[in-house]
């Protein structure tokens, strides 16, 4: 599998950790970090994104990527800010 879906994976899965948090504004990637551990040409991958911390208007979030049999593909971490656009109906959020 291409590295561009690891990356894609890990950062989802952190930012929306970091979503699940912020419930007026949706939340951008300011920066992201991806480390890759071992290739994987097929099979299941299972993402988990966490919150670390809060800084002024700066979260912190790390994710790990781990194949069907729970060794770790590749891990990401970065940083997220609230973005300008507020969580509302007009975008299609209920």
């Amino acid at each position: 599998m291409h590295p561009s879906i690891f990356y894609a994976a890990l950062v989802d899965s952190a930012l929306f950790a970091v979503n699940s948090l912020v419930e007026t504004a949706l939340v951008t990637t300011v920066r992201f970090n991806t480390d890759l551990a071992h290739p994987i040409s097929a099979g299941e991958m299972i993402a988990r994104g966490r919150f670390l911390s809060k800084s002024d208007d700066r979260y912190l979030a790390d994710a790990v990527l781990t194949d069907s049999e729970g060794r770790e593909i590749a891990r990401g971490s970065g940083e997220f800010a609230e973005s300008t656009v507020p969580l509302s109906p007009d975008i299609g959020y209920r």
